[in-house]
């Protein structure tokens, strides 16, 4: 892994609250010339410290009104099982996000869709259809105070 300076922590921070500024922008923000302030960005997505970007969308704007976090118990353990497993879920346009964890449950996957139908249908005939998959746990979300939250630089070095 390369060093990283304040510099590099002050780009990458900016790049996560505004991942479309433009390059002369972010130059004089972290106080750079834009040369080097964009040698440094293709640096960082070299190194995959910046590993893509993309727009945020609005779940509620798009018609997904429910948000659900779905813990996974898995029967039979084994990496085959697991990969199984998370190729189905990624495959799966509505979940959003989803996490091995330790615990009572093996995975906790979240979920946007429309409503209560519409979870109903994706739980049944896709979720609980997975092999292996023996048990669920279903959380709602009540409101979002906040989603993906830039993350923390200080520890990198």
């Amino acid at each position: 892994m390369a060093a990283y300076d304040s510099t590099d922590r002050a780009i990458l921070d900016r790049l996560q609250t505004d991942g479309r500024i433009a390059n002369v922008d972010l130059a004089e923000a972290v106080a750079l010339s834009p040369s080097a302030c964009l040698r440094r960005v293709r640096a960082l997505e070299q190194d995959g410290l910046i590993a893509g970007y993309r727009a945020e969308l609005d779940r509620a704007r798009l018609g997904l009104d429910l948000t659900v976090f779905i813990e996974l118990k898995v029967g039979q353990h084994s990496r085959e099982t697991a990969a199984r497993i998370e190729s189905v879920l990624t495959g799966i346009p509505e979940v959003v996000a989803c996490h091995v964890i330790s615990g009572s449950a093996d995975f906790l996957v979240e979920v946007a869709v429309a409503n209560l139908a519409a979870y109903e249908r994706l739980l049944i005939d896709q979720i609980l259809a997975i092999p292996a998959v023996v048990d669920t746990r279903s959380t709602f979300a009540i409101r979002t105070v906040k989603t993906r939250g830039p993350l923390p630089l200080a520890q990198l070095h």
